[in-house]
């Protein structure tokens, strides 16, 4: 099958991890592996697996288009707020893995469709991507729920300086996305960089105020959601719940990851790129079967 070409832009952690998933593709090839850190070890790999490199970020796809068709920046919020505009002149469909807020939000579990139509695709954050669907599915059953929290756990290892530097902003981008795809009139996310030794693996808790749940409703659907994120997602599973008390009703996901580049408790790096590669693979069988 004929294959569709990506940009990678950032040679980090996430980085590292979509260029193995892209290597297993089966619709996806890397044109070009770019970032600025001439000592990145992830460029390094990257040359040892045969795929084109570059340390001049966003500048090696300007002078070269035709390196790719997709574009994936991982890169931070505010270094995708200077790519954004670029990628659209460049006609790129542009899938950022940053909290930037700048392209449609999509969780594909959700909008993947309506997501493969606009230029620039945002991922929202690991978190977004692990309760978001849960949070809707709650919504869908108890339409009359007015807060729902969600809490996110992940191993401190898994937190890159990226990730570091992009907390104020994954709050924010959580909490209006979890207001924006499940109508809940109020929501919070937290988020927590565990150092435990071993690393723990990414738990994501949702609370949701319910004075009379209907349990038995709410797992079927839940239950159904799950299943659906599995498919693109294999390590998503729920953990716990839903459970009620005092009307407040619980649910635990775990996310285990593939362990393609990242280490099996780095989930939360991994439930975002499975969902970039989902998004891009998808783009990918649409251009292949319209040519």
């Amino acid at each position: 099958m004929k294959k569709i070409k990506v940009g990678i832009i950032g040679t980090g952690n996430i980085g590292s991890d979509l260029l193995h998933k892209v290597g297993r593709s089966e619709v996806l090839e890397c044109g070009i592996f770019t970032g600025r850190n001439k000592d990145s070890e992830g460029i390094a790999r990257a040359k040892a697996m045969g795929v084109p490199t570059s340390f001049d970020s966003l500048g090696a796809i300007i002078n070269n288009p035709d390196y790719c068709e997709i574009v994936f920046d991982t890169t931070s919020a505010v270094y995708h707020t200077e790519h954004a505009p670029i990628l659209k002149n460049l006609g790129k469909f542009t899938i950022d893995l940053t909290p930037s807020r700048i392209g449609m939000m999509c969780v594909p579990a959700i909008n993947l469709a309506e997501a493969l139509e606009v230029p620039n695709v945002n991922l929202v954050t690991c978190g977004g991507q692990t309760l978001i669907p849960i949070a809707k599915a709650i919504m869908e059953v108890h339409p009359e729920t007015k807060y729902i929290e969600v809490v996110g756990s992940v191993a401190s290892k898994s937190a890159g300086s990226g990730t570091r530097a992009n907390i104020e902003e994954y709050i924010n981008t959580t909490t209006n996305a979890l207001k924006s795809f499940s109508g809940v009139p109020e929501a919070k996310a937290i988020l927590i960089l565990n150092p435990a030794e071993p690393p723990i693996l990414m738990h994501n808790t949702l609370y949701a105020l319910i004075p009379e749940p209907n349990i038995e409703a709410l797992t079927k659907k839940i239950n159904e959601v799950a299943a659906s994120i599995q498919q693109y997602v294999p390590g998503y599973r729920l953990a716990m719940g839903p459970t009620a008390e005092k009307g407040k009703v619980t649910v635990t996901i775990e996310v285990v990851g593939r362990g393609d580049f990242l280490p099996a408790y780095a989930g939360n790096l991994d439930i975002i790129t499975c969902a970039a590669i989902r998004v891009a693979e998808e783009y990918a069988r649409k251009k292949i079967l319209s040519k």
